[in-house]
């Protein structure tokens, strides 16, 4: 599909990040280009190939490289700790790792032959190379992406080209994508909604564009750049959804739909906005989106925004306890069949045999239906309404999380006897995830340390806001730990230290007020760490964002999550104003005086 815009449309823009532009025909000979190495690397159908990048062209150019090699992608992050990325390539029996050379020195080493795609944007070669000629079929792997597991070790979702394909024409259809409409690629490669953001736009001839970091974790920097990049149709997650409803919009810009999903939706869109909103509910064992639902402006009458129905292809069935549909109106978890069911989870038949059971309710042969966990029920209108979960998952800023893989990695802690993780909710419905740790006889580890243990094993967003020590774990009459006595525990938050921790400098006080100003507070003590407060890493880019456009510097976002505090941070600031200016000639040092 994408090969045959290439030939249609060979000069139309294919994909633009930043600078740099790609168009149609030379998407294909690149990928086609790429194709041909890999399958001399014993590349084929089935055979998984890890894909390590941020979000660039070399990420699209290497996925559609892969497939166009009749093999399947593992997208993977680089941000995520070494020790998961090399078990996601094992588990997966990833014969090629592709990357940038940039990223080589972080990654893990194994069986794995490591391919560097810096080459991959450089100018073409004479002649366009002609694809392969192997071919996956329909029920051949098209990718694979890992999620977090109960039991502490991640499990791999595998996803066939049948399932991928049904999303893409139900969303062609759906939302009515034509050649010249303008998407955008947002999500962490390695959550399937970038899987999303792709393929429904590549195989119509549209364009993708790739905003930088930063302009996406800024819900008004983001705002600023859709319009300005004139782009028509976007996947937003639902923090940051929701933080673009409330802001000002133009009257008219190009942007005709925003499709929003990966956690729950708290409320409608306000009459003035210049967009449509669509809701969409998925699990990633299910191809991104199983249901999905125009969100109407207005009031919700007291219910929060449903998450629509069954997309195209796709059956959801509300069943009791033993598999028998429950009446309209009433509550019960949610099965879902169709094309969109995956495979299995990679190497765990057990689970598989679990979560993916018989569907009673279909005609074909060997049809199975997915066990979602979910609780939800039917509205009048038919569309369906999210309760909650019946298990220990959660969704945390889009991020689904096993609580019980992070309990796993925290009782490794040699300071550590017993360790809970649970969901915390606020007043406005903030949502952050707090563990709760017993520590060993004699022990008493710090929250901190215990944070910085799980960073060096989790990635960023499954890392707990708080950590609190107990003596012992509340439990219920029958033994169990009673999660509903500690999510009534009072977490105290850091408290500013007094007059001594005031700030001290004007970079000190401008740096507080940005922090007081993001998290909703009255006051913030120099050494008081900005996640225990309430800072969450969508937060933390904002802040970021702000400190880089109110000093005039170039501070990484990794800088916050290494020194969490106003004074760490404002000494870093300080650091490099100072080396800005050393830098600069005394002409340009005299036209920043003011005049």
């Amino acid at each position: 599909m994408v090969a045959a815009h290439a030939a249609q449309t060979p000069d139309a823009t294919a994909v633009v990040a930043g600078n740099e532009r790609i168009t149609y025909r030379e998407l294909d000979a690149r990928a086609n280009r790429l194709a041909r190495n890999l399958v001399s690397l014993g590349v084929g159908p089935d055979v998984l190939v890890g894909l390590c990048f941020e979000r660039s062209l070399a990420l699209i150019v290497g996925a559609l490289g892969i497939l166009k090699a009749a093999g399947a992608f593992l997208p993977l992050d680089p941000g995520y700790p070494r020790d998961r990325l090399a078990f996601m390539l094992e588990d997966a029996r990833s014969p090629v790792l592709l990357t940038d050379e940039r990223l080589a020195g972080s990654l893990p080493e194994g069986a794995w032959r490591m391919v560097g795609m810096d080459g991959c944007a450089s100018a073409l070669s004479p002649g366009d190379p002609q694809p392969p000629n192997g071919r996956a079929a329909t029920d051949n792997l098209a990718y694979v992406i890992y999620t977090s597991g109960s039991t502490g070790r991640p499990k791999g979702v595998e996803i066939t080209h049948d399932g991928l394909l049904n999303l893409i024409l139900w969303h062609q259809r759906a939302f009515e994508v034509t050649r010249s409409d303008r998407a955008t690629q947002i999500a962490s490669p390695a959550f399937d909604g970038a899987v999303w953001e792709v393929w429904p736009y590549l195989t119509a001839g549209a364009s993708i564009h790739i905003p930088e970091e930063e302009t996406r974790l800024d819900p008004a920097s983001l705002r600023d750049w859709l319009v300005e990049h004139e782009i028509t149709i976007s996947f937003l997650p639902t923090p940051m959804a929701e933080s673009a409803m409330v802001l000002t919009w133009p009257l008219d810009p190009a942007l005709r739909i925003v499709l929003t999903g990966a956690d729950r939706l708290h409320r409608p869109p306000p009459p003035s906005l210049p967009f449509a909103l669509v809701n969409n509910y998925g699990p990633t064992e299910t191809t991104v989106v199983a249901t999905s639902g125009l969100i109407p402006p207005g009031s919700a009458m007291g219910q929060l925004p449903s998450i629509g129905h069954p997309i195209a292809n796709t059956q959801a069935h509300i069943l009791d306890e033993n598999l028998n549909p429950v009446p309209d109106g009433k509550p019960g978890e949610l099965y879902i069949g169709g094309r969109g069911v995956a495979r299995g989870y990679r190497n765990r038949p057990d689970l598989t045999a679990e979560r993916f059971i018989p569907d009673p309710f279909s005609d074909v042969p060997g049809a199975r239906m997915y066990r979602t966990g979910d609780l939800v029920r039917t509205r009048a209108d038919g569309a369906l309404d999210f309760i909650g979960r019946i298990d220990q998952q959660v969704k945390i800023r889009g991020f689904r999380i096993e609580l019980g893989e992070v309990e796993a990695v925290l009782v490794e802690h040699p300071e550590v006897q017993q360790a809970v993780a649970a969901l915390k909710e606020d007043a406005s419905g903030g949502r952050s995830l707090l563990a709760y740790v017993v520590p060993v006889p004699g022990s008493q580890p710090k929250p901190d340390d215990l944070r910085n243990f799980l960073r060096m094993r989790l990635p960023e967003y499954m890392v707990p806001a708080g950590v609190v020590r107990l003596e012992a774990l509340p439990l219920t009459s029958n033994g169990k730990v009673d999660r509903g006595a500690l999510a009534a525990l009072r977490v105290v938050k850091p408290t500013p230290h007094g007059g001594l921790d005031s700030p001290r400098t004007l970079i000190e006080e401008r740096l507080a007020g940005i922090v007081c100003q993001l998290l909703k507070l009255d006051h913030v003590g120099l050494e008081d760490n900005f996640f225990l407060l309430g800072g969450h890493s969508l937060l933390g880019a904002q802040l970021v964002a702000r400190v880089n456009e109110g000093f005039g510097v170039a501070l990484p976002l990794r800088t916050l999550f290494d020194i969490p505090t106003v004074s760490g941070l404002s000494a870093e600031i300080e650091r490099l104003v100072l080396a800005k200016l050393e830098a600069m000639t005394a002409e340009e040092v005299v036209s920043l005086q003011p005049r």
